[in-house]
């Protein structure tokens, strides 16, 4: 199948050497706005730049969209408009209404939207699933969520991010409900600008917390964090009547334990999310072009997109109100 990649930054540039390594795409397409951009991403994997992202669009039977996230949820409607799959990086949009227009857009067409959570295709997350689903850790009493970025981000792109419960803890959010397969049912959520003053420009903070009720009752915790000196931390703590587990606890953790005795992780610690969940990222697609033939149903739809992106509002509400928010509040 012939897939367009549209958007050639970042994640764009990894997203084009994976797809050109995926089974099933036989040719692979890539467009950006700054077209040098697209031309130098093709180039590294033997690819083919387009002139357009309207040109890549006419021309695929498949489309991975890694664009600003302002574009979206217009290339996601032209995805459907072409009629043919789409896979996106979260978030839909950064509004709630438009989100969910977008996805009913997507299904009065009939295609298969599938929404970029890589965390639920990396191998550590899949087996704490399934040992909720198997019932090997028992009653999950609670969890504990944790996420530092090694720098922030630079500041044009605070303002277009959503913030950082929409921009960071989204993918914690969807995490907590896939790992449970259950609903956030009210979240109090703060934060603070410890170390980074250019957050408090854009009513941002650059470190959260959040404590959220699942409707099944488990309690989770959160934390994030947009400065981590050590690298790139992202860990998952469940604890159950039977088990308790983590994800990202190993070797390469960017953290040291001060017991005595214990040494330091082995490193090197990771440094960034593309390095982290690389095979994370290689699994979602490979999934995709299995999803663009019709093979499967897609693992993480338009819906999964939304109710993440509703949690995450309701987190932003409470920080701001200073007070518990049901998620329901958000429609």
């Amino acid at each position: 199948m012939r897939f367009a990649l549209l958007g050639a930054g970042r994640i764009g540039k990894l997203h084009a050497r994976l797809l050109s390594e995926t089974e099933g795409v036989s040719e692979l397409l890539v467009a950006d706005v700054e077209r040098e951009r697209a031309v130098e991403a093709a180039r590294a994997v033997g690819a083919t730049a387009c002139d357009s992202v309207k040109t890549a669009i006419d021309r695929a039977e498949a489309i991975v969209i890694a664009a600003a996230t302002d574009a979206h949820a217009e290339l996601i409607r032209a995805g459907a408009d072409r009629g043919v799959p789409v896979f996106c990086e979260k978030p839909i949009a950064l509004d709630l209404g438009e989100s969910q227009r977008v996805v009913d857009h997507a299904q009065q067409k009939g295609i298969p939207l599938q929404i970029g959570f890589q965390r639920r295709f990396d191998p550590a997350y899949r087996e704490a699933r399934r040992l909720v689903e198997t019932g090997e850790l028992g009653t999950v009493y609670a969890a504990r969520l944790a996420g530092h970025d090694p720098a922030p981000p630079h500041e044009a792109y605070i303002p277009a991010s959503g913030g950082i419960f929409v921009d960071f803890g989204i993918h914690d959010f969807d995490v907590i409900r896939w790992l449970l397969a259950d609903e956030v049912e009210e979240v109090y959520a703060d934060g603070d600008v410890r170390g980074f003053p250019i957050f408090d420009r854009y009513n941002d903070v650059d470190t959260a917390v959040a404590a959220m009720h699942m409707k099944g009752g488990t309690l989770v915790v959160a934390s994030w964090a947009r400065h981590d000196p050590l690298g790139y931390d992202i860990r998952t703590e469940l604890f159950g009547s039977r088990d308790s587990v983590s994800v990202g606890l190993g070797p390469k953790t960017p953290m040291r334990s001060v017991e005595p005795g214990v040494p330091p992780p082995a490193g090197p610690a990771w440094q960034n999310f593309l390095v982290r969940f690389e095979d994370a990222y290689r699994a979602e697609l490979a999934e995709f072009a299995r999803v663009a033939r019709g093979e499967v149903e897609s693992p993480c739809t338009g819906r999964d997109g939304v109710e993440a992106l509703r949690t995450a509002l309701a987190a932003t509400r409470s920080r701001k109100e200073h007070r518990p928010v049901r998620v329901e509040e958000i429609a």
